[in-house]
C-alpha cells in the first residue's frame, strides 16, 4: 500500500500543493499505507516536516513537468510498489499525465484550473468551491472527477476540530495572520503595518510566517518596533490551534481559506498570486470571507478601518462562520481515499446529530426481532443511552457511508480491556446488497489498527442467519452456542476475530 507522490513548492509557488498532498499522505497512512513524496530540489525546507510524518521523501533535479520528470517518477513508483501516484503542481500537463499511464499506473491529478490541455489521469480532484464539470471537456472516457469542497483535503491536525463550535465575542480582540508558505512580495509586512493603527482595546495578533518566507528578521524588526500585541511565530504545526484562538483571520486566497473555512474563522483575503483571485471571489460570494483584493492595491489605513469594522461587528462575524462551516465538512481526505481503494464504503465517527436516525434505524421492526431483546426503544431512552456512548472513551462509534455520502447503516464497539464487542445495524433500504460484511471487515480492520484490541466478539441470535452469514464472510470465526445471563438467559452463537487472524 505505497502511494507516490510528485509535487513541488518554492519561493515562487509556495508550500500549499506539498501541504495538500500531504493531508492526503496523513489520510493514507491512517489506512496503514505508506507515502513517498518526490519533490523538486527546492523544496528542502518541508523536508523536516514530511519526514517527522514518517513520510519517505526523494528528489529530482531533472526539469519539473518534463518527460524525463514523469519517467523517473513512474520509475520511482515501480520501484516502491505503488500502483497509485499523486500529482500535484502546475507544472505537470498532459504529456506528463501520459507519461504516467503509459507506464501501467494509476493516477490522481489534483488541479485548481484546467491548466492542462487534456487529461489522462484516473482521478481529477478540484477541491475548490467554483469546480465544475465544464472546466474538463478534454479528458479519457474512463477519467472521473471528484469536484468541489467535499473533496478538501485537511491535514492530521484539523480532524478532532470536526464539529467544534466557535464561541463569538460582541468585539473580537485576536487576529490570526497567516499569508502562506512563502509570501515573496512581503504583503505580510503590510497587515502587520495596518494592524498598528487598529483602534481596539486589548487588541492582539499573531503573525505565522511559513518556513520559505525570506523576509522573517525584517518582519521581527517590524514587530518589536510596533507597541503593539503582535506575537511573530514560525512555520508553525499547530494551525487549528491558532485558529480556534482568533477572532478572525487575515489569509491568503489560496488552500488556507478551506482550513479557514472549516474552523469558522471569519476571514479578510489577500490575493497574492492570479490563481487565488477566483477562490478568493467566490468566498466573498458566499459570504464566507471578505475579499480585499490583489495585495499590491491594498493600502494601510483602508486596510486598518475594514479590520476594525469586522472586530466590531459580531453579527457579521456569525453569518460569516455559518457560511463558512457549511462549505467544508472535514470529510475530504476520506472521500478520495474511497476512489484510490476502490471502497463501497466509508466510515466516519457518529456525532450528536446522528442520534434521531440511529433511533429509526433501531426501532426498525427487523431490527427489534433480530435484536436480544424486541421491545421499541422510546426516544428519552435512547437520547440518554446515546450521549452515555457519545461521552465513552470505551466505545467506538461509526456510521457507514457509500461514495453518494447516504448512510448505509452503522456499526458500534464496546471496549473491556483489550476485547471488543461489536454490534451492527444495515439501513432496511440497503439490505441484501452486501454491505454487512463489507462494514465488518471495514470497522474491524480499523479497531485491530488504531487501538490495542486483541479480540472483537460477536453475540448473534441463532435464527439470524444474514447475520451470521455476514460476520462469517468478515473473517470470524464461530465458537460455541451460549447462553447470556445478561440478556435474560436468551442464547446467542457466539463468533470471534482476532487480531492474530487480521492481515494489515
Amino acid at each position: 500500500m505505497n502511494l507516490i507522490i510528485r509535487a513541488n513548492a518554492s519561493l515562487k509557488i509556495g508550500t500549499g500543493h506539498v501541504m495538500r498532498c500531504l493531508a492526503l499522505a496523513q489520510a493514507w497512512q491512517e489506512t496503514g499505507g505508506e507515502a513517498i513524496f518526490i519533490l523538486n530540489t527546492e523544496a528542502f525546507v518541508l523536508e523536516d516536516r514530511l519526514r517527522s510524518q514518517s513520510m519517505e521523501v526523494a528528489h529530482l533535479s531533472v526539469s519539473s513537468g518534463s518527460t524525463e520528470d514523469a519517467k523517473q517518477t513512474a520509475s520511482l513508483a515501480h520501484q516502491f510498489g505503488a500502483d497509485w501516484v499523486v500529482v500535484d503542481g502546475y507544472h505537470f500537463g498532459a504529456d506528463y499525465q501520459r507519461v504516467i499511464k503509459d507506464a501501467g499506473l494509476q493516477l490522481l491529478f489534483i488541479d485548481d484550473y484546467s491548466h492542462a490541455a487534456h487529461y489522462w489521469a484516473d482521478l481529477v480532484l478540484n477541491q475548490n468551491v467554483y469546480a465544475h464539470q465544464g472546466l474538463y471537456p478534454k479528458r479519457e472516457s474512463y477519467t472521473q472527477l471528484l469536484l468541489g469542497t467535499k473533496y478538501t483535503l485537511l491535514r492530521k491536525e484539523f480532524w478532532p476540530w470536526q464539529g467544534w463550535q466557535r464561541q463569538i465575542a460582541t468585539v473580537a480582540r485576536k487576529v490570526l495572520v497567516t499569508l502562506g508558505g512563502a509570501d515573496p512580495d512581503n504583503a505580510t509586512l503590510k497587515v502587520i503595518r495596518a494592524l498598528q493603527q487598529v483602534k481596539v482595546e486589548g487588541l492582539e495578533a499573531v503573525v505565522v510566517v511559513g518556513g520559505s518566507n525570506p523576509y522573517y528578521e525584517q518582519l521581527q524588526a517590524a514587530v518589536h518596533d510596533s507597541g503593539a500585541a503582535i506575537t511573530l511565530k514560525y512555520n508553525v504545526t499547530n494551525m487549528p490551534e491558532l485558529m480556534a484562538w482568533a477572532d478572525i483571520a487575515i489569509a491568503a486566497g489560496g488552500s488556507t481559506g478551506w482550513e479557514l473555512a472549516f474552523m469558522g474563522l471569519p476571514s479578510l483575503v489577500v490575493i497574492l498570486a492570479e490563481n487565488q483571485r477566483e477562490v478568493a471571489d467566490k468566498l466573498d460570494a458566499f459570504g464566507a470571507a471578505i475579499n480585499l483584493g490583489w495585495h499590491t492595491e491594498i493600502l494601510c489605513e483602508p486596510l486598518a478601518a475594514k479590520i476594525n469594522r469586522l472586530l466590531n461587528a459580531s453579527e457579521l462575524r456569525k453569518q460569516m462562520i455559518e457560511h463558512a462551516q457549511g462549505l467544508v465538512d472535514g470529510e475530504g481526505s476520506a472521500r478520495v481515499l474511497m476512489h484510490l481503494q476502490d471502497q463501497k464504503l466509508r466510515l466516519r465517527a457518529v456525532g450528536e446529530d446522528d442520534g434521531e436516525l440511529l433511533w429509526q434505524w433501531a426501532n426498525d421492526p427487523e431490527v427489534r426481532l433480530r435484536s436480544f431483546s424486541s421491545k421499541p426503544i422510546p426516544w428519552d431512552e435512547h437520547v440518554q443511552w446515546f450521549n452515555l456512548k457519545l461521552k465513552s472513551s470505551d466505545c467506538k462509534f461509526y456510521i457507514a457511508l457509500n461514495t453518494q455520502d447516504i448512510p448505509i447503516g452503522s456499526i458500534r464497539f464496546d471496549i473491556d480491556h483489550n476485547e471488543a464487542t461489536v454490534s451492527i445495524c444495515v439501513n432496511s433500504e440497503h439490505r441484501g446488497q452486501g454491505y454487512g460484511s463489507t462494514l465488518i471487515n471495514l470497522a474491524s480492520t480499523a479497531i485491530f489498527r488504531t487501538s490495542h484490541t486483541a479480540k472483537i466478539n460477536a453475540y448473534i441470535k441463532p435464527d439470524n442467519l444474514a447475520s451470521i452469514r455476514a460476520f462469517l464472510k468478515a473473517g470470524f470465526k464461530e465458537v460455541e452456542t451460549l447462553t447470556l445471563k445478561d440478556k435474560n438467559g436468551v442464547n446467542a452463537r457466539y463468533l470471534v476475530k482476532q487480531r492474530q487472524n487480521f492481515i494489515h
